[in-house]
């Protein structure tokens, strides 16, 4: 089988995973992380307690709205991690518990703050935020399995200054 694509029934064309076609540069599978999104040290900070898997914006794929994807693994060394922050879009942030057997239990304990209201999450969670509603900070206090984080803001390039120092 050729690496690139296979022959399909009626010689149409697949592609292996982002390899190819047209298409192509619409699949993203290797993190492609914006400069100047953090600085040094919070670079170094998020390492110790998260693994960033996928970032998607306008600028890894000219055209899309941001999506970030990362592991949490640990207790982050600063309390809070994320500072609070607005922003002129919308955004969805969600926490999702990597039990199988127990999907909505969280394995972790963290403190999000939207519009200085604090909520205590222990459960699989997914958060809406409405344009320039100020959100964070937040505190990540136990992490006993591994929780799956993503965001994904309305806009096409995230500045991330504000959050991430």
């Amino acid at each position: 089988m050729d690496s690139v694509m296979q022959e399909k029934e009626f010689d149409s064309m697949i592609y292996e995973n982002n390899e190819g076609g047209e298409y192509g540069k619409y699949f993203v599978q290797t993190l492609q992380y914006p400069d100047g999104m953090a600085t040094p040290d919070f670079a170094e900070l998020y390492r110790k307690f998260s693994n960033r898997i996928l970032w998607m914006d306008g600028n890894v794929c000219p055209g899309a709205f941001q999506m970030n994807t990362a592991w949490y693994y640990a207790v982050p060394e600063r309390d809070p991690i994320f500072t609070e922050h607005s922003h002129p879009y919308t955004e969805l942030i969600g926490f999702f518990g990597s039990d199988p057997a127990d999907p909505y239990n969280l394995n972790a304990e963290l403190i999000f703050t939207l519009n200085g209201e604090e909520h205590r999450l222990t459960r699989s969670t997914m958060i809406f935020i409405p344009a320039d509603m100020p959100h964070n900070p937040m505190r990540i206090l136990r992490v006993d399995k591994p929780m799956f984080h993503f965001s994904v803001v309305t806009g096409s390039i995230y500045n991330g200054e504000d959050v991430y120092k």
